[in-house]
């Protein structure tokens, strides 16, 4: 802890001198090696704690002025070792400020009794006018909050959660508003009840009230002009810019939030980006994504998502360009908890899968197109598996988390195949399957309840998923045989249904079980239970070979895998990348066709197609 001293009668004549005033100067203390000398026209009430001054402090490019504190009014404040203060219109009240920071042109700077810095609010995601299911604090992840709305109606799970958020607030909440070191806070209005963490920078925000901003010296967060902010908590690496207006949000790491989007009890979770549009009791998963100002996301959880212009879900059928967005991760859920298929283009991760809204028996079939023509609806089962977007999904979602290391707290698996997926592909493929013997192959279309399958698009879709399934039982293999745990599984774990919790793959047991540990106390607080969906997450590849080695067996009709097995499944997983790569080019020649596709474009693309040979031992 920083010692302090009494003021010398030299000091204090030197700050009278500067036109300084105090209520009391035995209540203004200040670290050994205290400069009064860089202290002009400042006023001090109650008690005052002031650090060194003895540096010079850059406040633009290549522009630096000496560390002090000049025209402002203090109360009740402690301001670390070479700040510079200047120009506070009002006055900072009841705040603890770093050192090295840079604080110009404020009005106000106060902490008020009842603070509580953003952290213990409960909103109400999915559904706006309901009770709140999920708690905003400084910890949350996508998996946790996740793990709330799915879980929102089982009491006695839900008060022990909120119980343990509580708990974890209250030990981490601070006694008044606390400025990092590092930080940069100019030409801002009012910064109210608020925690600013490590190397943030704030410039030009109208308020913020209530709130935490988790900046850090390797991911730190910019708050730009004309920003209003209230009860909300803003993560590393993020950038809240352009008179932004947000109210109970939780906005998760590296996101940015700009151009006049407005959000109210949404929760936004890694990477996403919102512009001009808005957002109600929003789930925004990782990658989510809204541009245009006609777009609402309301009621709706969402993930890899790009929300278009106004219902054009798709936004754009841009498939080999520098700015093709996948739309739909592993489905859309609506407030009902239902899914939705969309048409156009669906990306890597748009696994439409689940229930469709007006059908709510009916399960979908995984990487399809569903189009209306007049009143009939066709749909298009796996198509999606071989297109450029696909591909270019695949490859630049891991490229594209901007997340610095010690800050990734939700957990995304980028595993496009997946005991997840997967399973919705064997299904897939044996609805079709069905389909086809119940009525034969002579016919030109399939019923599948209320919509049209054609012939051709039906034979093509179980070759697509046919396709999907031995490259994925190929990648599993080879993985497997470097990990070291080829053979029968020695553990139960992964068998069964699997689920997504907003980018954590798992089995459903598993998550069966941190519902039981928490209930019986084995779980004792939120560290834990993130602590387990991480522990969750390193096991994956274990857990993935306990359900793929059952699936592979099933496949091929099969007891044990022998040598002879092993090399037929990689021979299987060749022929099968090599004929995914080929529809992939034609789907890139067709494009390129159309006339909308530079040459250097096309050429660069296919020849990372021709690499695609590279990975296959």
């Amino acid at each position: 802890m920083k010692q302090y001293r009494q003021l010398t009668s030299e000091e204090v004549l030197i700050l009278k001198e500067n036109s300084c005033w105090a209520e009391d100067w035995s209540r203004v203390v200040v670290a050994d090696g205290f400069l009064p000398n860089f202290f002009h026209r400042v006023m001090f009430y109650g008690d005052i704690q002031l650090g060194t001054f003895d540096k010079q402090v850059e406040v633009s490019s290549g522009f630096t002025k000496h560390a002090g504190i000049n025209d402002a009014t203090l109360r009740n404040v402690t301001v670390g070792d070479n700040c510079l203060i200047e120009k506070v219109g009002n006055f900072i009240n009841n705040y603890t400020i770093g050192a090295d920071c840079y604080i110009s042109n404020i009005c106000t700077m106060e902490t008020t009794e009842g603070a509580t810095y953003g952290e213990g609010h409960l909103v109400s995601v999915l559904n706006e006018m309901g009770d709140g299911n999920v708690i905003l604090f400084t910890e949350l992840n996508s998996q946790l909050a996740a793990f709330m709305v799915k879980h929102f109606n089982d009491r006695q799970l839900k008060e022990t959660i909120h119980r343990m958020v509580k708990e974890d607030v209250k030990l981490t909440n601070p006694e008044r508003g606390t400025i990092g070191n590092g930080v940069k806070i100019i030409n801002t209005k009012e910064i109210t009840n608020t925690v600013v963490c490590d190397d943030c920078e704030i410039s030009g925000a109208s308020r913020l009230s209530d709130c935490t901003i988790m900046s850090s010296k390797d991911d730190s967060v910019y708050i730009g002009t004309g920003v209003i902010c209230e009860n909300s908590i803003i993560s590393n690496g993020c950038s809240i810019t352009n008179s932004v207006k947000m109210q109970d949000c939780f906005v998760g790491e590296a996101c940015q939030i700009t151009n006049g989007f407005t959000a109210e009890a949404s929760i936004f979770f890694a990477n996403s980006f919102m512009a001009n549009g808005e957002a109600c009791a929003a789930f925004c998963g990782p990658f989510s994504a809204s541009h245009h100002k006609s777009s609402l996301l309301i009621g709706g959880e969402f993930s890899f998502y790009n929300a278009g212009s106004n219902t054009n879900f798709s936004n754009h059928a841009y498939k080999m360009g520098p700015l093709h967005y996948g739309t739909l991760e592993r489905g859309t859920k609506t407030a009902s908890g239902s899914y939705v298929l969309m048409p156009a283009t669906i990306g890597a991760f748009s696994v439409c899968f689940g229930k469709l809204m007006h059908h709510p028996d009916t399960r979908c079939l995984p990487f399809s197109y569903l189009m209306a023509y007049g009143d009939t609806m066709y749909l298009v089962p796996g198509r999606n598996i071989t297109t450029v977007g696909l591909y270019r999904d695949i490859k630049k979602w891991p490229k594209r988390d901007k997340r610095a290391a010690s800050s990734r707290k939700s957990i995304i698996n980028f595993d496009w195949l997946s005991p997840f997926t997967v399973g919705e592909i064997v299904e897939g493929k044996k609805i079709l399957e069905a389909l086809q013997q119940a009525s034969g192959d002579n016919v030109s279309s399939y019923n599948y309840h209320e919509y049209v399958i054609n012939a051709s698009s039906l034979r093509k879709g179980i070759k697509y998923y046919d396709i999907a399934l031995r490259i994925y039982m190929g990648a599993v293999l080879k993985r497997a045989v470097k990990g070291g745990w080829l053979g029968e599984p020695q553990s139960e774990v992964g068998k069964g249904k699997w689920n997504d919790l907003s980018g954590l793959l798992l089995p459903e047991s598993e998550e069966q079980r941190i519902i039981d540990d928490i209930k019986d106390g084995t779980l004792e607080t939120i560290q834990e239970v993130n602590e387990r969906f991480r522990e969750i997450n390193d096991n994956f590849r274990k857990y993935q070979w306990t359900w793929s080695y059952n699936m592979i067996l099933d496949y091929y009709g099969l007891t044990e895998l022998t040598e002879e097995n092993l090399k037929q499944i990689h021979s299987d997983y060749v022929k099968a990348r090599r004929a995914w790569i080929a529809e992939i080019r034609k789907d890139a020649e067709k494009e390129y066709a159309m006339g909308d596709v530079e040459d250097d474009t096309f050429n660069n693309f296919v020849e990372q197609l021709d690499h695609e040979i590279d990975y296959e031992e």
